[in-house]
């Protein structure tokens, strides 16, 4: 029950106080989250059950609200941050991205116009153009050339804003004013990212104007030849190709597309190239590893996830085109309530027009905390050392003659299964799930059932793969 007398809001004395608290909870559960179940024992409905119908009528202890994140909220959580966490891509933070996020609350600033916060939007360009500078990017695709970058929420955000702008300049601008009005496609590969097809959806052209394009069997990457014929075929038929999504490093296997050769057969069709490299763009901050990027230079527009690989919390896109004017032109939409002298004079950057929403938080503080936290040899590490590991996994692998690899594996991701075929390894993914010490996840390469075991997140160091390889010879059916 709340104090009587108690101000209505939280003082800034209250709030000090009980953010030590916040900060020591977070600190315990990153020091404990090692002995916790990768997976809680819970079953659907279990959390829910323990909330109650409704919330309270008068203020509670902050005391109460913080031991119910013990009581009810850690038991229920897949833990991500979990050394063995293993499934599907690394989605961890750190300390500088959790303080740079509270900074962000705590300043509360609403960034869709650089005039509703100027450090907003000038922080968050000089962040995209150190991040340019980090991964080895194109100078086009730099605030001080043509093009730019921008922070979206997911890299789904970032494939749906190239689709329109893709569209935008295969209709001649006639998209913006009366819609689509032609028939248009959009090419991926059979890995390509779900969010393709969403974004099709959402931009009015349907999810049969996906063509998947078939993979070589043994890079499971795109075939370029299948991606003309595709092209070549829908012309002949009246449609009118719009875009094509190269993928640096596939969610299945993490395949590297051809994209010089991609990048060529757009240019000569006048398609919008968009490069996906949601997770493995952060490679390329090492540049041992830059030679995936080769053929990014053509692109149209280019996104990464800070919040995979790069230490940085969700959720934090980074996009970039080549043409800002151009996405620009797709976007904008400018009501009388938001103009204002520094919009009109064509100096600043509003972001509003860069993106879907018109709202928008001051995510780059988490970025800018993280860069500067971590410095390039600092992320250069983090990420050699996910690689490293996932190759000693995959000697380990190689040596034991019940398993094969099915993908290559150039960066923290290793594809693997049984050879004794698809019912032995969704078993061993059952026993493995089931010890509650790690979590892989699954796929399907050439039709069979496959396991993914990704590396990445700061907590888990080579004994905790060591471990992992342990458990899974030792859980291998009979």
């Amino acid at each position: 029950m709340s104090e009587p007398g108690r101000p209505p809001h939280m003082t800034p004395d209250e709030f000090r106080r009980y953010g030590h608290a916040v900060v020591d909870w977070v600190a315990d559960y990153w020091s404990t989250v090692a002995d916790q179940r990768v997976v809680p024992d819970v079953r659907p409905g279990d959390i829910a059950a323990m909330l109650p119908a409704g919330p309270p009528d008068r203020g509670e202890e902050f005391g109460t609200v913080l031991a119910d994140l013990d009581r009810v909220v850690a038991p229920g959580v897949t833990h991500w941050q979990h050394p063995g966490y293993f499934g599907y891509f690394p989605a961890n933070t750190s300390g500088p991205s959790v303080l740079g996020e509270l900074a962000c609350a705590g300043l509360g600033v609403q960034g869709m116009l650089w005039a509703t916060g100027p450090a907003c939007t000038e922080v968050e360009i000089v962040m995209l153009d150190w991040l340019a500078d980090l991964l080895g990017l194109p100078d086009r695709f730099r605030s001080t050339g043509t093009g730019g970058g921008v922070i979206q929420d997911s890299a789904s955000s970032a494939t749906l804003v190239a689709t329109l702008g893709a569209v935008h300049r295969a209709s001649g601008g006639a998209w913006r004013a009366a819609g689509v009005d032609r028939r248009y496609t959009v090419y991926t590969s059979t890995h390509g990212h779900s969010s393709i097809e969403k974004a099709a959806r959402i931009a009015g052209l349907g999810g049969n104007a996906v063509r998947i394009v078939e993979v070589d069997d043994e890079t499971q990457a795109m075939r370029p030849d299948r991606l003309r014929a595709a092209i070549k075929s829908d012309r002949a038929a009246g449609a009118v190709p719009a875009m094509v999504v190269a993928t640096i490093g596939t969610t299945s296997t993490t395949a590297v597309d051809p994209v010089p050769e991609i990048a060529g057969i757009a240019r000569e069709d006048g398609l919008w190239l968009h490069i996906d490299a949601a997770y493995a763009g952060a490679a390329a901050v090492c540049p041992e590893l830059r030679w995936t990027h080769a053929g990014v230079e053509y692109a149209d527009s280019y996104c990464f996830d800070p919040h995979k690989w790069l230490l940085t919390g969700f959720d934090c896109d980074a996009f970039w085109v080549a043409d800002r004017a151009e996405l620009v032109d797709a976007l904008t939409v400018l009501p009388e309530f938001l103009r204002n002298a520094a919009t009109e004079s064509g100096a600043v950057v509003d972001y509003r027009d860069w993106q879907v929403p018109l709202g928008r938080r001051f995510r780059a503080l988490k970025l800018w905390f993280v860069l500067r936290w971590y410095g390039v040899e600092g992320l250069r590490a983090h990420i050699r050392s996910g690689v490293a590991l996932a190759q000693e996994l995959a000697g380990w692998l190689r040596a034991d003659d019940r398993f094969e690899i099915v993908a290559p594996h150039p960066f923290s991701l290793v594809c693997f299964r049984l050879r004794a075929g698809d019912a032995a390894t969704e078993e061993l993914h059952r026993r493995l799930t089931a010890s509650g010490s790690v979590y892989v996840t699954h796929t399907r390469v050439r039709g069979a059932y496959v396991l993914r075991l990704a590396i990445g997140s700061p907590l888990t160091e080579r004994r905790h793969v060591a471990a992992a390889w342990a458990l899974i010879r030792e859980s291998v059916p009979d």
